[in-house]
């Protein structure tokens, strides 16, 4: 398909992003990647870069203009900045696809059950009052996720940090393939599509299958959430990120497994496994 404007797409550099920008390109269409800082966002050549930051709206004007629909992944943990965003967005753009989480429930104006899904659920809200047509991913846990326990499996082959409910982890490719799907097509407009894995998975599980894959056993270890919160701020991470991660580890138990990776792509969504050997050098 020939798209009649171009596509601004956010979060570029990452896991989403870049598998996004690559399977676009099939698509035929004319993609301008938002990036902060051209010169670090090392993305392939022939790839358009406008500078802009979100949390800095009044300089995104010159980067939306002509295009006529937004990925936009949201990097913040609040909504501070987004009406403003939007904004800036309603007056180019005509439609946005938007990476939620598969744990908002709904109606997405009640309590969430922690503090980032509360933000993808006001985020929507923001959305769907802004005029622009909407569609929203709900994606579950990214597998992608999982490079944050490579050093850890490299140095001990043993994960340490706090627990949360099972999910059905999702490959960031799935995630990519909808929203590609969604960016260049019509029909998903006013959409929630909910996107998981085949199976729901424990941290421990993903942990056993980057063993497996990389060739040497891995293990996961949970620790409580005092031990987790003191390891995770001497790593120098900001506290209010700290509390919002934790916070996930209240999230009630999930059996949540669907098909709308295979309905809408005609492929079945891919496994952690594969994810795991598609990426083992990681953990060796």
């Amino acid at each position: 398909m020939t798209l009649d404007s171009d596509i601004l797409l956010t979060g570029a550099t990452g896991n989403v992003g870049r598998e996004l920008l690559a399977l676009l390109d099939a698509y035929d269409a004319s993609v301008r990647a938002l990036v902060r800082d051209p010169g670090t966002a090392r993305l392939p050549d022939g790839v358009d870069l406008v500078t802009g930051d979100l949390s800095a709206p009044g300089g995104l004007e010159d980067a939306v203009r002509g295009c006529g629909t937004v990925f936009l992944v949201w990097p913040f943990l609040t909504a501070e900045h987004a009406p403003a965003v939007l904004d800036v967005f309603t007056r180019h753009a005509r439609r946005i696809v938007y990476v939620s989480s598969a744990a908002v429930t709904d109606p997405p104006t009640r309590p969430q059950s922690d503090p980032i899904t509360q933000l993808h659920a006001d985020m929507e809200q923001l959305i769907e009052k802004s005029g622009l047509e909407w569609t929203f991913l709900r994606a579950d846990t990214l597998a992608s996720n999982a490079r944050g326990w490579s050093a850890q499996i490299r140095a001990a082959r043993t994960v340490r940090g706090p627990d949360i409910a099972p999910t059905a982890v999702v490959h960031e490719r799935d995630v990519a393939a909808v929203a590609a799907l969604a960016l260049t097509g019509e029909g998903h407009a006013g959409a929630r599509h909910v996107l998981t894995g085949p199976e729901v998975l424990s941290r421990a599980d993903q942990v056993w299958l980057i063993g497996e894959a990389s060739g040497s056993p891995a293990r996961f270890e949970p620790v409580p959430v005092a031990v987790a919160r003191e390891r995770m701020l001497a790593d120098g991470r900001p506290p209010a990120l700290v509390e919002a991660l934790l916070a996930a580890t209240g999230r009630p138990a999930s059996d949540l497994v669907t098909s709308t990776v295979e309905d809408l792509t005609g492929s079945p969504a891919r496994t952690f496994r594969s994810w795991a050997e598609e990426h083992a050098e990681l953990f060796r």
